[in-house]
């Protein structure tokens, strides 16, 4: 082993990071992918996902390394958590993860040893060139959809979020309870590591496609992407209902709020009636029963009633988590009150028409909830407005 190597395994060492290989019937490759891995690190996991070939008497040959093997197979995501939270019981604070199937390349470890020392406790992706002639067109799209779906529940930008290349913060990781276990994994583990706060970002690496008659894929298009589309339809509505409020209240400062009265209220170009319209406008967007897309509906409408989009916008964050209970409460009792009703609510006997029940007071609540305190809100708005553009 030369002096250049030896000192990645030494780095590898002080930084407290560990190798975690997933495998499921790569007995073909496996033994290369470890060979070519252990000239760089010396602490290696293979997680063996139930493999049916000759995976495991492969890995019973391997000197150097750790194994842990289970009889079903159970999905990449289940030997990722498997591999992670072994890596953090042992005491490690990184795991750079690499795929079984021979398609990275080890020498690409560096990389992420190098970045990580520059940015502590981040999440590495590595970036593959997707414009490759070899990439395989699924490959491209699946790459492309994740992308988007990624910055929808983020509001940040990556240029892959499928590589299986990866190093993972474990300390930071933790406390995050998944609920995937399969491809989805990959996905969900990085969405959710951004809602904590945590800095995830690519790195360029290098990847080899080999022809297609000797491609092994445990990818099942149909079930699995349809796995990945029902993830992303949770974490949108989720990020849509908490993520993106929280992380709207989380911002504002003294400074901030200062500033929107002042651009966006006090010295606005529209006039008071228009900028309490906007006001009591997303109030209301904010209590109909849109959920998740509140914010959305608000923006869109304000357009074309050519409202302020960004006080509609605000005022629309009226669902925060902590009003939420409140908003429910609210929109039944006045459901049941208009309608002549008691509240459909009961937790001893449930049924249909108690379900039906429920959901029409809770309709007709909500609308009328929404167009009383935002009609109370548009006029206390103008009321403020009025007197302390007057006084100013």
């Amino acid at each position: 082993m030369n002096e250049t190597v030896t000192t990645y395994c030494e780095r590898m060492h002080a930084l407290g990071c560990m190798v975690v290989i997933p495998t499921y019937n790569n007995a073909g490759t496996i033994a290369r992918v470890i060979a070519d891995v252990q000239q760089y690190a010396d602490d290696i996991l293979v997680v063996n996902d139930g493999s049916t070939d000759d995976t495991r008497t492969i890995l019973e040959r391997v000197e150097g390394i750790r194994i842990h093997s289970y009889d079903e197979n159970r999905g990449k995501g289940h030997a990722l958590k498997c591999g992670l939270k072994l890596a953090y019981e042992w005491g490690f604070r990184y795991a750079i993860t690499i795929d079984s199937d021979g398609q990275h390349y080890a020498d690409d470890i560096p990389r992420f040893i190098e970045r990580i020392e520059e940015v502590p406790d981040s999440l590495l992706i590595g970036a593959r060139n997707l414009a490759a002639d070899n990439m395989p067109s699924k490959n491209t799209f699946a790459n492309r959809f994740s992308n988007f779906w990624y910055r929808v529940e983020t509001g940040e930008r990556l240029e892959d979020t499928q590589s299986g290349f990866r190093l993972y913060p474990l300390r930071k990781l933790q406390h995050i309870r998944f609920i995937t276990s399969r491809y989805e994994f990959e996905v969900e583990i990085i969405v959710r590591a951004a809602w904590r706060g945590v800095r995830v970002e690519n790195i360029p690496i290098k990847v080899y496609y080999p022809p297609q008659e000797e491609r092994v894929s445990h990818f099942r298009p149909l079930r699995d992407f349809t796995r990945i589309s029902l993830l992303n339809t949770v974490l949108v509505l989720y990020a849509l209902l908490f993520y993106y409020p929280w992380r709207f209240l989380r911002s504002l400062t003294r400074e901030r709020i200062a500033d929107f009265f002042d651009r966006h209220l006090w010295h606005a170009e529209d006039s008071n009636v228009r900028m309490a319209a906007a006001m009591g406008w997303g109030i209301f967007c904010g209590i109909i029963p849109l959920w998740g897309y509140q914010m959305i509906f608000a923006v869109a409408t304000a357009h074309l009633m050519r409202l302020n989009k960004v006080v509609a916008l605000v005022f629309s964050n009226v669902s925060i988590p902590p009003m939420i209970p409140f908003i429910l409460f609210g929109s039944l009792w006045m459901g049941a009150t208009l309608l002549g009703e008691e509240i459909a609510f009961s937790f001893r006997e449930v049924d249909f028409q108690l379900v039906a029940d429920f959901l029409k007071q809770y309709l007709v609540g909500s609308l009328a909830l929404a167009t009383v305190l935002g009609v109370a809100v548009a006029l206390v708005g103008w009321l403020l407005m009025v007197l302390c553009k007057r006084g100013k």
